[in-house]
């Protein structure tokens, strides 16, 4: 339901509420849109030397490759969180301009609550894949060998520099969804606000 459209500027109440979302639906898209490409980036990079022509060891990749299918589809939630954190900026016009029909507090809601959700589950998803490649390195670093003479040395039993790439990819799209679940609680602060 909307607010019947007037050419009043809105109460104060709403003014605050429009400049609440459009500057948090600015912070959090540019945040998280920067996150993500550095994510993709690095998931890319990561994806391509740890692909089966590359390696010298099938089984060494095998768990890692199961935590990047959770963590792309992490980035994928993101996507749809930076969606999200665009269409606060439009909600924020909607409720400055005056003239057009104003979205009432339960639509203004349940865009922040779609957000919000969104944001949670990428961020467990995402969480689930820090889980899996964080157990493949313990796992890696517990195997490792511990004579560096020793004939049977193989490089793919160590902790690879691309590794810690997975790591950071990782961390850089759970940040990303917390700084969108941080600006929808923030958000729903505001407009709950006496």
């Amino acid at each position: 339901m909307s607010y019947p459209s007037d050419s009043s500027p809105p109460p104060n109440s709403v003014q605050r509420v429009a400049f609440a979302l459009r500057t948090t639906g600015w912070v959090c898209f540019w945040t998280q849109l920067v996150l993500a490409v550095v994510s993709v980036i690095i998931q890319l990079f990561a994806i391509v030397v740890l692909s089966p022509g590359t390696a010298a060891k099938p089984g060494a990749t095998a768990g890692m490759g199961g935590g990047l299918v959770f963590a792309l589809i992490g980035l994928g939630i993101l996507g749809f969180s930076i969606f999200q954190a665009f269409r606060y900026t439009r909600l924020a016009r909607r409720l400055k301009a005056p003239g057009m029909a104003r979205p009432s507090r339960a639509e203004t809601m349940k865009q922040i609550r779609l957000g919000l959700t969104s944001n949670l589950s990428g961020m467990a998803v995402t969480l689930i894949a820090s889980e899996a490649i964080n157990g493949i390195l313990l796992a890696k670093a517990i195997s490792q060998p511990r004579g560096f003479l020793a004939s049977s040395v193989n490089l793919q039993d160590f902790i690879q520099p691309v590794d810690f790439f997975v790591v950071l990819a990782n961390t850089h799209t759970i940040v990303a969804h917390f700084v969108g679940i941080a600006g929808a609680l923030w958000l729903i602060n505001q407009i709950y606000k006496n």
